[in-house]
C-alpha cells in the first residue's frame, strides 16, 4: 500500500525534513503519571537532509478522524515545537472534552503525495481535508497511553499567513501503519525538496 524508502543523511541542505523514532518518556496529566510512548517526528525545520529520495506516486491509508483543534494563535503554536508538548497538549485536550478519546467508527482515505495530505471518504467520492505540503509543520505518531493500545497519527500545521495553527489527529489500525504514515510524508517532502531544487 506505501513505497519503502531508503534514507541517506547529507548535511548540505539547509531546509529539508527529517524523520526519526524513538521512545520517549511524555508526562500525561492524567493523574500525574508518566508513560512511554513511541514518537516518530515529522520537522521541517530540520538543518538535516534526508538524501535524494522521491515520491512520485500517492500512496494512501485506511485511518480513523479522531478530531482537530484548529486556529490556535501563533503564541500558542510556539510552545508545541517539540513532540512531548504536542502530545501533553492532545492528552490535556482530551481531558477537558475538545478532542474525543476515542474516533468514529468509519474509516476514511488518507492520501499522502509530494502535493499534501488529502483525506477523503470512505467511498472516495468525497474529499474531507487537504493539507498541502507546503502547510504542513510537523507530523508525529504515537500510542495514546490510556492502556487501550490506540496509535494516532497528530498532524500540524499553519495557515499560509503563518499566523496561527492547527492540529489533526487521525486513529491508525497499529503502530506500523502510523509510522509508514510518517515515513511516506518524509518522502514526500525529500521528493518536494528535489523538484524546488532541479527547478
Amino acid at each position: 500500500m506505501f513505497r519503502k524508502v531508503k534514507k541517506r543523511h547529507s548535511s548540505s541542505s539547509s531546509q529539508s525534513s527529517e524523520i526519526s523514532t524513538k521512545s520517549k518518556s511524555v508526562d500525561s496529566s492524567l493523574g500525574g503519571l508518566s508513560r512511554s510512548s513511541t514518537v516518530a517526528s515529522l520537522d521541517t525545520d530540520s538543518t538535516k537532509s534526508s538524501g535524494n529520495s522521491t515520491l512520485d506516486t500517492c500512496a494512501e491509508f485506511k485511518v480513523k478522524y479522531l478530531g482537530s483543534i484548529e486556529k490556535l494563535p501563533f503564541e500558542m503554536c510556539k510552545t508545541l515545537l517539540e513532540p512531548p508538548d504536542l502530545i501533553g497538549y492532545l492528552d490535556k485536550a482530551q481531558q477537558e472534552g475538545k478532542l474525543p478519546f476515542v474516533a468514529v467508527d468509519e474509516e476514511m482515505f488518507l492520501a499522502v503525495s509530494k502535493y499534501g495530505i488529502r483525506v477523503a471518504s470512505s467511498d472516495q467520492c468525497e474529499v474531507l481535508q487537504r493539507h498541502p505540503l507546503y502547510l504542513v509543520v510537523r507530523m508525529l505518531c504515537y500510542e495514546d497511553g490510556l492502556g487501550a493500545g490506540r496509535n494516532l497519527v497528530a498532524l500540524k500545521t499553519t495557515d499560509p499567513e503563518q499566523q496561527e495553527c492547527s492540529i489533526w489527529v487521525y486513529q491508525c489500525s497499529s503502530a506500523e501503519q502510523a509510522q509508514a504514515i510518517c515515513k511516506v510524508l518524509s518522502a514526500a517532502f525529500d521528493s518536494a525538496l528535489a523538484s524546488d531544487t532541479k527547478s
